[in-house]
């Protein structure tokens, strides 16, 4: 699992020889109907606007990460439809790797849940399951592709552990509602890490809001 920024709304707006940050844009739009449009000082007013729920001024500025994940966690994140999305895609590119995961055992009260207490037997076997997998998948796909197999078949021989990356781009309300779900413990492991990384981001772009929404 790796996540990065790329990219944040760059704002083109100066006030007194200064340029916005992405922050200050929010504010100069949730201004538009104020005299004091301008004021460079908007800690105050983002806190008021997370305070009484006004997300429509967190929509003027948005944020694109790259996320590496699994085959098996990227369907979860593309569920988010307020966000744009771009994949790698299996059917015009080689796959490349797999990403390994560490076993949990089954909570048997919430199917949603596990619980991170199996032996160091049972997390070894899994582990050397899954390289016997890995390997076997890839040493089948590569033997498809050498025998002129289009790639969107032959990555039908491909585990849920095969390894993609995408491209997710969002406003800040999406961002806000996207963390606020997948921080929550309900969420698989794997893609709560990948919240967490975004969250840290977050806060480094937006840390205003951030402490606004108790996160910094």
């Amino acid at each position: 699992m790796n996540v990065r920024l790329v990219s944040v709304t760059c704002p083109v707006i100066e006030i007194e020889g200064k340029t916005l940050d992405a922050e200050g844009l929010i504010a100069y739009c949730a201004r538009v109907s104020s005299p004091k449009q301008e004021n460079p000082d908007y800690g105050r007013l983002l806190q008021y606007c997370i305070r009484n729920r006004h997300w429509s001024i967190f929509e003027m500025v948005d944020m694109t990460v790259e996320i590496e994940t699994s085959r098996a966690i990227s369907p979860q994140i593309l569920r988010h439809r307020s966000f744009c999305f771009q994949e790698f895609s299996q059917r015009y590119s080689k796959v490349q790797a797999f990403e390994e995961y560490s076993p949990r055992r089954q909570d048997e009260k919430n199917r949603q849940n596990s619980i991170n207490d199996l032996d160091e037997e049972t997390t070894a076997w899994f582990r050397t399951a899954q390289e016997e997998i890995c390997r076997t998948a890839m040493d089948s796909y590569n033997k498809a592709l050498d025998k002129g197999i289009a790639k969107e078949c032959a990555r039908m021989l491909l585990p849920l552990n095969t390894q993609t990356r995408l491209y997710m781009k969002g406003s800040v309300r999406s961002w806000i509602h996207y963390l606020e779900v997948r921080l929550d413990p309900g969420t698989q492991k794997e893609h709560r890490d990948i919240a967490l990384e975004i969250q840290r981001i977050f806060i480094e772009q937006f840390p205003v809001t951030a402490s606004a929404l108790g996160w910094a």
